[in-house]
């Protein structure tokens, strides 16, 4: 058992390397330590540490009302479209009475 878990462990302390080598480690570090001293702390952590770190995507309520909005012009899509289709109807009978 000690040889597939001494692997393992390689494997793991040459990812922390790695991350540390990067500056991932003190990065995240900053972005809780941020966090921390934040006097009143946030509803969602999770997007604070995003927006800290300097991620430009939409925060969850965004997300929320752009989906609504979708939500909202698909409904309007579809109630116009059937408006059409009875429009086009009306047309057609109108054109084929009218000759």
């Amino acid at each position: 058992m000690t040889s597939t878990y001494r692997p393992n462990e390689s494997k793991r302390e040459e990812f922390r390397r790695y991350l540390e080598k990067g500056g991932v480690v003190d990065s995240i570090t900053k972005a809780l330590v941020a966090l921390y001293e934040e006097a009143e702390k946030p509803n969602n952590a999770a997007e604070f540490v995003r927006r800290y770190m300097g991620a430009s995507g939409p925060d969850t309520a965004e997300l929320e009302t752009t989906k609504n909005e979708l939500m909202c012009l698909r409904e309007k899509i579809d109630e116009l479209t059937r408006e059409n289709e009875t429009l086009k109807e009306k047309l057609q009978k109108y054109e084929s009475g009218g000759q």
